[in-house]
């Protein structure tokens, strides 16, 4: 009876000494804080990534964009390795690009003439192919960014975001694709040589 009596002492005074509230306040909030942290670094990181994923998109367009008549395989492959440049410092083994080249018809009709993959996993189009270039996009505004009869450059760039905890999420799969109209309006072939 006596040590329980002195148990429940000892729980009164813990109870109104008040020295101890926020050490248990700081116990209560510090799991939030801790995920609030942690989610905050991942969605930068996250941000980061998707960005850099444009960005190849957009360079890899606009290089074969500036071409005149005709680019080598060996210029491609550079273009290629500069654009996996953009992406350190993180993995580049799984990034995916596939750059083609494609003939608007004056209906807004997308004819693949060229296309080229770079990484693992990558495809390129069916060369000859007519296809459609996004479900948003309708053959006016096709026409109209291809000068109404012309050529585009598309560059599609996937790439699967590995969470730094992964925790919640295991991959993100990134893609961006660009379309651009070639500097000189005419086509440009692919070739060993030019």
């Amino acid at each position: 009876m006596l040590q329980l009596h002195l148990r429940l002492n000892l729980f009164r005074r813990f109870v109104r000494d008040g020295k101890a509230v926020a050490a248990v306040e700081f116990a209560l909030i510090l799991p939030l804080l801790v995920t609030l942290y942690f989610g905050t670094v991942e969605a930068a990181s996250l941000y980061t990534v998707d960005r850099r994923v444009a960005t190849v998109a957009s360079t890899m367009a606009d290089l074969i964009s500036r071409e005149q008549t005709c680019i080598t395989n060996d210029k491609l492959s550079s273009y290629f390795n500069a654009a996996t440049g953009i992406m350190q410092p993180y993995a580049t083994t799984a990034l995916k690009q596939v750059v083609s080249f494609m003939s608007v018809g004056s209906t807004g009709t997308v004819t693949i003439k060229w296309s080229q993959p770079y990484g693992t996993g990558a495809v390129a189009r069916t060369i000859g192919v007519t296809t459609a270039l996004a479900n948003t996009t309708t053959a006016p505004q096709i026409n109209t960014l291809a000068r109404t009869k012309g050529w585009l450059v598309a560059a599609e760039i996937q790439y699967p975001y590995q969470p730094l905890y992964g925790v919640v999420i295991k991959t993100i799969n990134l893609a961006h694709t660009e379309y651009f109209l070639p500097r000189y309006e005419g086509e440009i072939t692919k070739a060993a040589t030019c």
